[in-house]
């Protein structure tokens, strides 16, 4: 309800899934059964810098030793697997690397700015792969389309990505240090995004471990494709399922305006005019009066009006969607069903 994160499960999501499953595992693993190994995955910055167990750096900073922690990293994870649909699992995967391996130097350079500046001795922080995740917030935050959908009090609005950021918050406020992961993650993200030195070309996953993990990983973690229909909330009143199905009904309307456009556009033109559209045949008006009859009688309010096959879409709008990964066809097909709204355009695009 609160997320803009396309279809439910995690469909084409492999590396997700697996960032859910195995550190999840090997931290209940840690913590209820080998508590005598959990000080090998220690995040210990003095033992790096003077005992030079340069191994902590990798083993610190993937597994959480703690399950609150863990449950936060999974849930930002499952948001934030959009992401690898959206751009791919190679790139997604070289996004986690590249803010990995720099989050490493900036938890560093935070450490010896404090010490320095407040002469405070940081030599040890919080464990796991908390740092990509911290990341994940910059495209989160510049990428999806932030859309209201409640208010409360009437005074504080409630969007697509409010809950998102409670979880995040939850998880900085998890540990006395945790605020110099956070902003190490931040501003990792922000060097990643950017391409500050070109740095997504110096810290990405080879085309060949690529493949080689979408021949691993493919088969084991691929999820099943969703269906269309959308369940209806367990234990909500009977106005939020009717408003549940009204809004249902109002995006099944609006994705069939859209598949109505691409075949519109698909379909070539033999003349000047249309006649079979501007005068139907009687066994069509029979056909569809009935569909239109239902369809009446179920909506408790108006509709939006199918869009024109050529309306004008605003170009900046389309550059913006192209900015995002998709194309310059699909950007302006959805545009051209949503009456140019740039928000529903984009859910359209997610959720196909």
């Amino acid at each position: 309800m609160f997320t803009t994160t396309g279809s439910r499960g995690m469909y084409k999501a492999p590396l997700s899934k697996s960032l859910l499953l195995v550190p999840t595992a090997l931290t209940v693993l840690l913590t209820l059964l080998l508590p005598q190994y959990q000080s090998l995955f220690e995040y210990n910055l003095q033992a790096v810098k003077e005992e030079q167990q340069i191994w902590r750096i990798l083993c610190g900073r993937i597994i959480c030793l703690d399950l609150k922690d863990t449950f936060c990293c999974g849930l930002l994870i499952y948001n934030f697997r959009i992401f690898e649909r959206r751009f791919g699992t190679r790139k997604f995967a070289s996004f986690l690397l590249g803010t990995w391996a720099l989050g490493a130097a900036v938890d560093f350079l935070l450490a010896e700015a404090l010490h320095f500046l407040f002469e405070l001795q940081v030599e040890m922080l919080p464990a796991g792969l908390l740092s990509p995740v911290f990341a994940l917030f910059v495209p989160f935050f510049c990428s999806i389309p932030r859309v209201p959908v409640t208010q409360l009090l009437g005074q504080i609005s409630i969007t697509n990505k409010s809950l998102v950021y409670i979880v995040g918050l939850q998880l900085l406020t998890s540990s006395s240090l945790m605020w110099v992961i956070a902003l190490s993650g931040l501003v990792s993200g922000v060097l990643y995004h950017c391409n500050v030195l070109w740095v997504q070309r110096l810290l990405q996953v080879p085309g060949w471990l690529g493949r080689v993990g979408a021949l691993l990983l493919e088969p084991l973690l691929e999820g099943s494709e969703p269906t269309q229909e959308a369940p209806v909330g367990m234990g909500a009143t009977l106005d939020v399922q009717r408003q549940q199905r009204m809004d249902l009904l109002d995006q099944q309307m609006l994705l069939s305006q859209l598949a109505q456009v691409r075949r519109n556009v698909q379909q070539p033109q033999a003349g000047l005019l249309n006649w079979g559209r501007l005068f139907p045949t009687l066994r069509q008006r029979g056909r569809n009066a009935a569909p239109a009859a239902a369809a009446a009688a179920q909506a408790r309010r108006p509709g939006p009006a199918p869009p024109p096959e050529n309306s004008p879409v605003a170009e900046e709008q389309v550059a913006r969607l192209m900015e995002m990964g998709f194309s310059r066809v699909d950007a302006q097909e959805a545009l051209r069903a949503s009456n140019n709204d740039i928000n529903m355009a984009t859910n359209f695009l997610l959720q196909h």
